[in-house]
């Protein structure tokens, strides 16, 4: 399976006082707000961490599901947390707190399959990906 899926963010101004937003094609984020305050404070609006949480956090359950059904399991819940952690201008950990409602697996085949999810999600991968830009400025 090959796709893309695009999404655009503008930023207007400096970069405390400046503010931005986030839109995506599918229309799920639509000019939603972000800003100095809502990334390193607490203001109203998302966030680059934020975003990348929930998108780990997703692909991780539904890698996850796709694994155990696999296995022969069929998941009545799993429920995934992402917490990124930023310090010193980094991401430097993001946590998985998986809670998983799985009828008739043991507990070590369920964490068996759960780490082997979170090796082959495609998130987890991006984040050890090679990043390339394209830039051009219009003035």
């Amino acid at each position: 399976m090959k796709f893309t899926r695009k999404a655009n963010a503008q930023w207007l101004g400096g970069g405390k006082e400046g503010k931005g937003n986030l839109t995506t094609a599918s229309g799920v984020l639509d000019k939603t707000q972000y800003s100095f305050n809502t990334r390193f404070e607490d203001g109203k609006g998302t966030n680059p961490e934020e975003l990348v949480g929930a998108a780990h956090a997703g692909c991780f359950a539904m890698q996850l599901s796709f694994l155990l059904g696999e296995e022969g399991f069929t998941p009545d819940v799993l429920d995934v947390e992402a917490t990124v952690s930023f310090a010193d201008g980094s991401v430097t950990t993001i946590n998985l707190d998986l809670k998983g409602k799985v009828p008739g697996i043991s507990e070590e085949k369920f964490k068996a399959v759960a780490q082997k999810a979170k090796e082959v999600c495609p998130i987890s991968k991006l984040l050890k990906a090679e990043i390339v830009l394209d830039a051009s400025l219009n003035n």
